[in-house]
């Protein structure tokens, strides 16, 4: 990719590539489309800038040198798509043609894939141009981001913090300003994660509103809940924009399991007011003190603007983290996991919950009744990671899950919400931390669950009087969980906070609306 940045600025010198990475995707698309700029300029300028962030972040595992001739024929074209010219970056497990998606697992090397994933093949119908993949952490169970094969990506705000996972990659590449446009996937929160930890804007959508065809994971057959592919950005107008270049005949004609629903923007442009729904704490694990001061200053700006704030309590949130989420993820009881690791290098920061996964199911039963009165909240964990055991159970796991979520939606019908406001998992987390303590994750995976769509968007900073708060966080149970999020959440002064936007399934365009109001109150709270 140097050589080939090299040798576009021989022919064109005077190309300004810091002037053209500044723009929003809207300014972008719009320039691009009447010509005052060209599709090579915009490439070479993010081509350049992405080597310059990699140097710094190690945050890219592959170079789609094919980009340069899709390049030249997307020029020939008369037909101008959405993202006509724009240079979009690729989670190192959508599938693109003729290079490996590894996942991190060193025997997937040299395994070239046969065919693009539906989502790169409509990403070129729309004229966009995929250059680059990002990097993973291995098996992408995880939300810190390192494997054995590309190393460990930095945070572009602070190289002792890990960008988040498992879309990491993208995560700092985006915030680090080498790509304008990406793309993640998300089972856990691995979209949201790595965008409120990088200070990026992105949408994980319901399950099937996009296509997941194409994508290469681990958890092959977990239908507890859903993974799904989302767009990551730096604002939200980009996520919008490229829901509507994506939702098109091209998606659903490519994966018939897509339903043909095309984006609505009467509902994202709409401006009547809307009742939200908000809390400061699931109740399980108590956020940050910036991450607390992130939604209540949120709520404030939300209600001054004319919107009606509805207190809300997630119901059973302890239950659903155990017995849904972490039971339905490790339902196998982690054999599936370490099936895909025999023989391989395992990376440290995938080792705790290997070490767990490696334990015969009635040791895990022992460690998880003698921990029961000393550390409760492990004990769940020894329990969940013991799996259900029979096909029975697992069915009875579905149908519990399937209850919470009508349980969930009726008292968000009661309350007649139209979305929902809470924490994100902020700030980014001190390296090494993330493999040691899934239990942070609850706060985006209730979501996985209940197959929302959720959004996040950076509203403030980590202050000094945050910090010396964090020093006194004790959480809710005062436990080694709750010690462990404030050890790993030190020394984030400075780092980018965001809040959660939910709506319910199906309701894309109303979450990114709300979210484009969060957004947009924020920027005014700023100027003033």
């Amino acid at each position: 990719m140097k050589k080939a940045v090299a040798q576009f600025k021989q022919q064109k010198p005077e190309e300004d590539g810091e002037s053209i990475v500044a723009l929003s995707l809207s300014e972008l698309s719009e320039k691009l489309k009447n010509g005052s700029l060209s599709p090579d300029s915009v490439l070479y300028a993010y081509m350049e800038k992405a080597v310059e962030v990699n140097e710094e972040l190690n945050c890219l595992t592959d170079f789609f040198h094919e980009c340069q001739t899709e390049l030249q024929e997307l020029k020939k074209t008369e037909k101008k798509g959405l993202l006509y010219g724009i240079p979009v970056s690729l989670k190192e497990c959508i599938d693109y043609k003729g290079h490996d998606s590894t996942t991190g697992i060193l025997k997937r090397l040299d395994q070239p894939l046969l065919e693009d994933s539906v989502i790169v093949q409509v990403l070129k119908k729309q004229g966009a141009i995929p250059f680059v993949a990002t990097n993973v952490p291995q098996t992408l169970i995880c939300y810190d981001c390192s494997n054995p094969i590309y190393g460990e990506t930095l945070n572009p705000l602070n190289h002792k913090k890990g960008p988040g996972g498992s879309s990491g990659g993208e995560g700092a590449l985006i915030g680090g300003g080498g790509s304008i446009l990406g793309f993640g996937t998300d089972t856990a929160g691995s979209i949201r994660i790595p965008s409120g930890f990088c200070g990026i804007c992105s949408l994980k959508p319901t399950g099937n509103r996009l296509s997941n065809h194409g994508l290469s994971e681990c958890l092959e057959g977990m239908k507890s809940f859903v993974s799904v592919t989302g767009p990551m950005a730096r604002d939200v107008d980009s996520l919008a924009l490229c829901m509507k270049a994506l939702l098109c005949e091209d998606m659903f004609h490519l994966d018939p399991a897509v339903p043909p629903l095309p984006f609505n923007n009467e509902i994202y442009t709409s401006s009547s007011p809307l009742r939200i729904g908000y809390y400061e704490s699931d109740g399980f694990l108590m956020p940050t003190p910036s991450a607390k001061r992130a939604v209540a200053e949120t709520s404030q700006l939300l209600q001054k603007a004319g919107h009606t704030l509805i207190p809300f309590s997630p119901p059973k949130m302890e239950y659903v983290f155990y017995e849904l989420f972490l039971k339905g993820i490790m339902a196998d009881a982690g054999t599936t996991l370490l099936d895909h690791l025999k023989g391989d290098i395992v990376d440290p920061s995938l080792e705790p919950s290997i070490k767990i996964h490696r334990l015969p199911v009635w040791l895990k039963k022992i460690f998880a009744f003698v921990l029961k009165p000393l550390a409760p909240r492990f004990a769940k964990m020894y329990s969940a990671a013991c799996g259900t055991g029979s096909v029975k159970n697992l069915w009875r796991l579905h149908a519990d899950a399937q209850h919470y979520c009508r349980e969930y939606i009726a008292e968000w019908m009661r309350l007649k919400l139209d979305v929902l406001l809470c924490p994100a998992l902020c700030p980014a987390f001190t390296i090494g931390y993330p493999g040691q303590f899934l239990g942070a994750v609850s706060v985006t995976g209730i979501f996985n669950i209940l197959n929302f769509p959720a959004g996040i968007v950076p509203v403030t900073t980590v202050t000094q009087e945050d910090e010396e708060q964090l020093k006194h966080h004790k959480g809710h149970f005062d436990d080694s969980m709750d010690h462990f999020l404030r050890k790993a959440a030190e020394g984030g002064v400075g780092l980018p906070v965001a809040v959660q936007c939910v709506a319910l399934p199906w309701q894309e365009e109303l979450c990114l609306r709300f979210m484009k109001e969060v957004e947009q109150l924020n920027h005014k709270k700023k100027k003033n």
